[in-house]
């Protein structure tokens, strides 16, 4: 028996309604026949009792005792009323066991539809089958009922699977409109990729599809950032009969201004105005931002002013974006024109002027526009206008500014945020006061206000670069207990200070941590590690952590590489950092000075100064501009190899190269004179060096004491 529900008076009359019905008669087991017509007109004091039992309908034994055969359209009204979904499937299948009964599509239809709204899709596959064993004529409107049930739930991919079960398991052929639903919620599903393939599907099937589903299917490429795509089918739509509208401009137009195409952007708006679309405020504004974006401001300022004459109002955001692009064009004092002209502006327009003059660094300006202009038009500052002074102040460096930026907001009754407070915290880690940072980190919990993730990774960077690894650990230990998940920075700051302590056990151990948190390595991690067993000179460890990379899916970038190359040349085998460096230019990494100045360091070592010599050359011509690191490693090598008049002449090619010797320069030179007997020459290239600018450092003394001391010792033995 199924579970008896309580109904309000309203489904009450609605049941009577129904009951009423000649053919519908409802009596209790008590009542004769001749009564049937009578027995709801009667007194309720007389049958208050068979009232109440009357109105308990959905009692299967008392409607198979008191019902006459119910019809379709009977049932259809009963399934309409507010009962669960078992007493309505229950009421359901007794009527279908009815002598001669066949239920009817729209007893199918209210059903499906009440079954949709609980989310029953199973249930609603069985009524389809039911529906195809008793031969039923499927109608279209039956299946965007349960697709639009299916969007509703999140399930695009049930709503595109119904759509091919229409024709091949239900021989129901579908119309555009049932390909518009399934576009729609693919599109609000975030199903953007499978779009495209239903719309071509709709198009080899000889559907037509109107203006709608072109609206949701360039949507649907906009989505997916083939904008070409979408514009291809603007061109198309005449061919099927379509006329686009302003939905349908307005996606492109917005699709092209964000992706910096803001010429065919505002080639499409100029056609939307040809067509007779009305485009909308957001339609300009998009236009306008992306002319700020390529900073042509004065086209921006103009398309507002085409925008007024048309007669369409300019609203806050036509303000704020022309507003911000001139403020990041320096234009400070032209955004504030802007400024005056509007009537009542928001603080969202004032923290955009603010935030300009901050960035030029005119924090008095900035002052007056918060503490004089804002008051005057009678709007409230809000904590983004300090936060915006707060991190100005801090990225110039004016910390103690910065602080009595916070004290007055405070004062005036200006709640700090998190963001604050991080602001001004980060600063002062970065610049490392942390006896300061401590003091931030101390009122910040006298208000309840917790560190974020951002600000424990700058606490913990900063620990770490001022080789303090365990207070750093504590901080991370007291991050996770506090619910703050650390991120890569996070574990990166901590391996940096590990390795950068010698504490290579200790770093690994975290490093393999960090994983099973579900934290990705990154190329910083991986560098980080392997460059600090490349200082200890364990190239293999550093070669084992190279491959873990690789099968990570991790690059090799140019740090890595150097690196390596570094360590193969080191040890001499600079054939093994040459292979890297091919391995480099092959993978598309473009090797930089530093990449070419190992090789060459490492090939003049090693006496071969020819091939150093010929990567010079390749250096060049890959428009690489040699340095002075590279003319000292040249030097020394033509030198070591017995070419002192070579090395003269590279000397001299410095000064029409524009570079500057350093010591390293000189001394190189001046050694190797002195070793091949020539103090005089070294003498003079030792004052032709200080007439340049040149101050004899520790080692060239050493190396002329040296020499006078041994040619004083030569004299001494000659007499």
């Amino acid at each position: 028996m199924l579970k008896r529900t309580k109904i309000s008076m309203d489904v009450s009359r609605r049941l009577q309604f129904v009951f009423k019905i000649h053919c519908f008669p409802i009596c209790s087991s008590g009542f004769s026949e001749g009564n049937s017509d009578t027995s709801f007109t009667d007194k309720e004091s007389e049958s208050e009792n068979e009232w109440e039992r009357l109105h308990k309908p959905f009692d299967l034994k008392e409607l198979r005792r008191s019902l006459s055969p119910i019809s379709p359209c009977q049932l259809c009204k009963l399934l309409e009323l507010p009962l669960d979904i078992p007493t309505s499937m229950e009421i359901f299948e007794w009527a279908g066991v009815q002598k001669g009964y066949c239920h009817s599509f729209d007893v199918y239809y209210v059903l499906i539809n009440k079954l949709g709204a609980a989310e029953e899709f199973k249930v609603i596959d069985k009524l389809l089958m039911q529906m195809k064993e008793e031969e039923i004529v499927f109608r279209e409107p039956l299946f965007l009922l349960i697709m639009k049930y299916y969007g509703r739930a999140g399930l695009p991919g049930q709503a595109t699977r119904l759509l091919l079960d229409m024709r091949s398991v239900y021989s129901c052929e579908p119309t555009f409109r049932s390909y518009n639903v399934v576009l729609d919620i693919l599109v609000a599903g975030n199903c953007p990729k499978v779009a495209p393939n239903v719309f071509y599907d709709m198009l080899n099937r000889g559907i037509s599809p109107n203006v709608y589903t072109f609206g949701v299917v360039m949507k649907a490429f906009c989505m997916i950032n083939e904008v070409d795509s979408a514009c291809s089918l603007l061109r198309d739509m005449t061919k099927h009969g379509c006329v686009p509208n302003s939905v349908v401009y307005q996606t492109l137009i917005h699709a092209l201004s964000k992706n910096n195409r803001v010429n065919e952007a505002h080639q499409l708006l100029e056609e939307m105005l040809l067509m007779g679309c009305t485009p909308d405020v957001q339609t300009f504004n998009d236009v306008i931002h992306g002319l700020c974006r390529a900073n042509r401001i004065h086209e921006a300022a103009k398309l507002v002013d085409r925008m007024l004459l048309r007669g369409f109002a300019a609203d806050a955001v036509t303000y704020g974006v022309l507003m911000q692009g001139l403020c990041r064009a320096g234009q400070v004092e032209e955004a504030r024109v802007f400024l005056d002209k509007i009537a009542s502006p928001n603080v969202v327009l004032f923290n955009t002027l603010i935030n300009g003059y901050v960035a030029s660094g005119r924090f008095d300006e900035a002052k007056d526009i918060l503490y004089v202009h804002m008051i005057t038009v009678g709007c409230q500052p809000d904590v983004y206008t300090f936060n915006i002074l707060i991190h100005g102040l801090c990225k110039k460096g004016y910390l103690v500014s910065a602080r009595e930026c916070l004290n007055e907001m405070i004062i005036k009754g200006y709640e700090p945020n998190v963001i604050t407070y991080t602001i001004l915290f980060n600063s002062l880690c970065k610049e490392g006061q942390l006896e300061e940072a401590g003091k931030v980190l101390n009122e910040m919990s006298a208000k309840n206000i917790s560190l974020n993730t951002v600000g424990y990774n700058c606490l913990i960077y900063a620990l770490c670069k001022d080789r303090k690894v365990h207070e750093a650990l504590q901080m991370f230990a007291e991050m996770s207990s506090k619910g703050c998940k650390p991120d890569i920075y996070t574990f990166n700051s901590l391996i940096y200070g590990l390795c950068k302590d010698d504490k290579m056990e200790e770093a690994l151990e975290l490093y393999g941590d960090m994983l099973l948190e579900g934290v990705i390595a990154n190329t910083v991690t991986f560098n980080t590690l392997i460059h600090a067993f490349l200082r200890k000179g364990a190239l293999q460890q550093a070669l084992k952590l190279v491959n873990d990379m690789i099968f990570r899916g991790c690059p090799l970038d140019n740090i890595t590489y150097n690196g390596l190359m570094k360590a193969f040349c080191k040890t001499g085998a600079v054939e093994k950092g040459l292979g890297l460096f091919e391995e480099m230019v092959k993978k598309g990494l473009f090797p930089n000075n530093i990449s070419c100045n190992i090789l060459i360091n490492g090939l003049c070592k090693t006496g071969k100064v020819h091939d150093a010599l010929e990567l010079l050359r390749d250096m060049i011509h890959r428009g690489l501009m040699p340095d002075i690191v590279t003319y000292n490693s040249l030097i020394n090598g033509l030198c070591k190899v017995g070419h002192a008049r070579e090395a003269l002449n590279l000397f001299d090619r410095l000064k029409f190269e524009g570079i500057c010797p350093d010591a390293i320069t000189y001394n190189t030179l001046i050694s190797w004179h002195c070793k091949e007997g020539m103090f005089s020459d070294a003498c003079l290239l030792l004052d032709r060096g200080v007439d340049n600018g040149f101050i004899p450092n520790d080692v060239t003394w050493y190396v002329l004491d040296f020499v006078l001391g041994w040619k004083r010792g030569m004299m001494a033995d000659l007499f």
